[in-house]
């Protein structure tokens, strides 16, 4: 089957995407207002971009009811701070639980049942339960679009970071076996990082 994306429509090319890009790592990005209200959503088109300086980026989309955009994106428009924190299997449900499209006015972190915790340099809090947490500044914002479908790549410095001494070693490697992160798939999918190898990678050829 060859496909032209001008020939699908946005929900077909959703479709597309979610099940072939997989599994993507989940991003559950906390975030407040300007009145210091806290907002905590998951997102999947989420990943890091480097190491020196770390930078992390995920992108929250415009909502197809409304044509208005995120709760997330909007409160760090206004504030250019957020915190990413890491889903673990022990978390799932209430990540699917923040996932909910509700008012402005609900705490997310309520609402699932999570306590948040204030961050040590940005105001949104973390989530206690998550293992990892990354406070970020925003240093980049790309509007791909303003209609439904579309969206946008917010891209923010690591400035600070969380990890539970249990699943860290002295050499700063994450045992996987502990951490126990979940991926996003299509749909209602999600995996567990279970099934793993290794492989060592060839030389230089050069």
């Amino acid at each position: 089957m060859e496909l032209s994306p001008q020939d699908l429509s946005t929900k077909e090319l959703y479709k597309l995407l979610t099940g072939t890009i997989v599994p993507r790592p989940i991003g559950w990005i906390s975030s407040v207002n300007e009145a210091g209200q806290a907002n905590l959503a998951p997102f999947s088109f989420f990943n890091g971009v480097c190491a020196n300086p770390p930078h992390v980026l995920f992108c929250p989309g415009i909502r197809d009811t409304t044509n208005a955009p995120k709760d997330s994106f909007t409160n760090v428009q206004a504030t250019g701070e957020f915190v990413v924190n890491i889903v673990t299997e022990a978390l799932a449900e209430a990540m699917n639980a923040t996932a909910t499209e509700l008012p402005a006015s609900v705490d997310e972190f309520e609402f699932a049942g999570l306590t948040a915790v204030p961050s040590v340099h940005v105001k949104p809090p973390r989530v206690a339960e998550s293992p990892v947490s990354y406070e970020c500044r925003v240093v980049h914002i790309y509007e791909v679009g303003q209609q439904p479908g579309n969206g946008t790549i917010v891209v923010g410095e690591i400035i600070h970071i969380h990890v539970n001494d249990e699943i860290i070693s002295d050499n700063f490697y994450i045992d996987l076996s502990k951490l126990q992160p979940v991926g996003r798939l299509m749909s209602s999918g999600y995996c567990r990082v279970t099934d793993l190898f290794d492989l060592d990678r060839l030389p230089p050829q050069l």
